[in-house]
This record gives C-alpha cells, structure tokens and sequence, in this order.
C-alpha cells in the first residue's frame, strides 16, 4: 500500500456466538471485491468470538456496497460487526512497530485468582508493555473442584518500545511468586525459544525427591552430619567439592547391598514420567548432569529414557563402600562444561539449552543455559537463576517452552 494513493486501512471487528462457517462467510465477500488482507485475528474464548480483519481500503471500495453486504450478513449469523479506519500515516506507524521488544509471560499455578492477573498486567503496564495475546495452556477447568490438586496455566504475549523498563518488570515479577502460590516465567519472544532441543536435569532434589547421599548416610548411621553438610553445601555456603568428599569419607564401610536400599526408597519428582517422555515425543535430547551417583544416576536413565548421564562414582571394593569417588568430582564448573558439550556435540547453541536444578552447584549451567529453571530451589538459587519453578510438579517446564496440555 502507498502514501500516494487514496487508500488507507480498515479494522472489521466482529464479535458475537462462534459458529462452523462464520469467517467463510465474512471473507466470501471480501473475495468479491477483491480486498486485500492486511493482519488477521481470531480468538474464541467459551464460545464467545473475537475476530479481527484489517483490510486495504481503496476509493472504489468506499463507494461498493462492501460495507452495507457485511452489515447484512453479520446480521444473518447473528453476530455484531464494527469498523474503524485509519489513515495510511497511522497504518504505516503501525507497521514500523514491528521491530518491537517482544516478552513472553507465562503465569502458571494450582489455580490463577483474578487478583493475580491483575498484579501481573499492572506490572507489565508500568514497565511500558501492552499485552498483545493471553491464551490458556492448561486444561480447561472444571467449575466443582477436583481431588487431585489443579493446575492452571496462560501465557501473555507483550510488546514494547525503547521505553520498556526489563529489569524492573522481572524484578517485580519475580517478587509475586515469594509467597509460592504461583510462579511466572518472564522470556523474550525470540527464534530459539521455540526451537530448544536439548535438557539437562540435576537429579538429587530435581528428577528424585531427596538426596542419594543423605539416605546413604542413614544406612551407614551417620545421617545427621551429612545432611547438614548437604544443606550448606546447597545454599552455597561450603564448598561442592570439599564438602561431597567429607560427605563421602563418612560414608566409609558401608555395604553394597545398602544402595539398592536407597534405590528402592527415593522416588521420582511428580511430573517428572510425564514431563521427559512428551519431551522425547518432541524430539528433545535430555541429559542428567549430577553431583550425585551414576548407581542410581543409570537407573532413572532407563527408566525415563534418559540419553545422557554424567554424575560421581561411588569407589566400592569387595562390597564396601571406600568413602572415596572414582576420578574428579562432578561439582558446578564441570557441570557447565558439560553443559557446552553436550550442546556443541547435538550442534546446538546454548540458547537451545534447558537447564534445571535446586542447588548452588545448579548455578553455572542454569546461567549458562538458554533457559535455566530454579525447580523447588534453595533462595539463594531462585535469586540468581533466570527462572524459577515451585507451584506445580516438574511437568510444569512444558508451559515454559509453550507446549499446550491438550497437545500432550
């Protein structure tokens, strides 16, 4: 369309009941007069219908009968119609903010109050964003509530200017989810957010619902001491790698036959079954990246299909335990590195990576990772990783990369 002409563009809003054949009917007469589509939308929310057609609007269009058809034909389907036009100034406007920031915020909980909605728009508001979508990702909600815990889930499509104030937006964002009754993912709307490949857990706390080493301890009798070195270790106020060797060094003694024990006794993180199967249907790799034990490291691996499995060996010698770890320590830094070539070795970039994790040690691949996720963390963790994950069991991450629960 050209400034030069007589054309500007025109909005037909219609809303009212959706029905099978509505927009065919609409944009056959549309065909007739050979109009051309400039931008289409279309929601539909408990049947009640919101769509949006811009359209060029020419001189010959303005004096057709274009306008007075779909007035009548609105009228047939029983729906209203509105139109609005604008200049080809404002049209153009229009098309220049295309190159807008683009943010992507997924709200996700047991259940969203409208009170929740309401704190989150007028973060976005105040940070300069206008929302240009919200679609629901979780299942539809039943009216009675259910004996299973529910889940609820929508996700924001916003826009904004230079004026976009980022950092203060996360910031206040994240300060809604300190009370743990929803959590809310704040990412840019970009190519690689959509095109993620590859995931690497942690296990301990993250894909299991405890700590190997600490059950370990209970066999051996020295419980009480490696857990409190476990729960520094993981807010990051001791040192991984001396601390996992003096965890280890009581663990002195301890007979074989006791790891099966252990195995028997941990189970898997809810959602954790639901949430790696539906990621190898969608052709992801998955990776765990431990600083636990590969004994019960190789268990999960076949039992969710994991594909790659990087943790501590436990030194066992004529069915003792040693109290030592075969070869180096699996601590942060060398989980980072892993991270990186796992990646280069799937011919990926970083900004196709997922990393989850609760600890300290968790810190450097879920900064490094395209999109790195607190799951259940420690404080220390949720307030340096990207985004954090506590409101609903791990299959929650696939409303983070926009997988729908209908699509599962």
């Amino acid at each position: 369309m050209s400034n030069s002409g007589a054309s500007s563009a025109l909005l037909i809003h219609i809303t009212g009941h959706d029905k099978p054949g509505l927009t065919h009917a609409l944009t056959e007469i549309l065909a007739w007069y050979n109009v051309r589509i400039l931008d289409i939308g279309q929601a539909v929310i408990h049947d009640g219908l919101a769509l949006g057609i811009l359209v060029e609007l020419t001189q010959e269009m303005r004096s057709s009968a274009l306008l007075t058809e779909l007035l009548l034909m609105a009228h047939q389907l029983g729906v209203q119609i509105k139109f609005s036009a604008s200049s080809a100034e404002e049209y153009d406007a229009w098309v220049a903010a295309a190159s807008k920031q683009r943010f992507i915020v997924t709200v996700l909980g047991p259940t969203i109050e409208a009170s929740h909605i309401s704190k989150v728009s007028g973060i976005l508001s105040a940070g300069g964003l206008n929302i240009d979508r919200i679609d629901r990702l979780s299942s539809r909600s039943p009216l009675t509530a259910p004996d299973e815990p529910g889940r609820f889930c929508v996700e924001f499509s916003t826009s904004g200017g230079a004026a976009v104030q980022e950092d203060e937006v996360r910031t206040k964002l994240a300060a809604l989810t300190d009370d743990a009754e929803i959590d809310i993912a704040f990412q840019h709307d970009s190519v690689f957010r959509r095109n993620r490949r590859l995931v690497a857990f942690d296990m301990d706390s993250t894909l299991i619902q405890g700590e190997v080493i600490d059950e370990l301890a209970r066999e051996a009798g020295v419980g009480e001491q490696v857990q409190a070195i476990t729960e520094s270790a993981m807010r990051g106020e001791l040192d991984f790698q001396a601390s996992f060797r003096r965890r280890v060094a009581l663990l002195k003694g301890l007979p074989e036959s006791a790891l099966q024990n252990v195995i028997n006794r941990i189970p898997l993180t809810d959602g954790a079954e639901r949430l790696v199967s539906t990621l190898k249907k969608l052709g992801y790799k998955t990776a765990i990246l431990s600083g636990g034990f590969t004994f019960f490291g190789r268990v999960l691996q076949q039992k969710l299909g994991i594909d790659y499995l990087h943790a501590n060996t436990l030194a066992i010698r004529d069915g003792v335990v040693t109290g030592e770890v075969v070869d180096d320590v699996v601590d942060g830094a060398r989980k980072a590195q892993l991270l990186q070539e796992l990646a280069k070795q799937e011919g990926l970039s970083l900004e196709q990576v997922i990393a989850v994790g609760d600890g300290a040690n968790d810190l450097p691949m879920l900064r490094l990772a395209g999109l790195g996720i607190a799951f259940r963390a420690k404080p220390v963790v949720r307030a340096n990783a990207k985004q954090a994950l506590n409101s609903l069991g791990l299959d929650g991450i696939l409303y983070l990369v926009g997988v729908r629960d209908r699509e599962v």
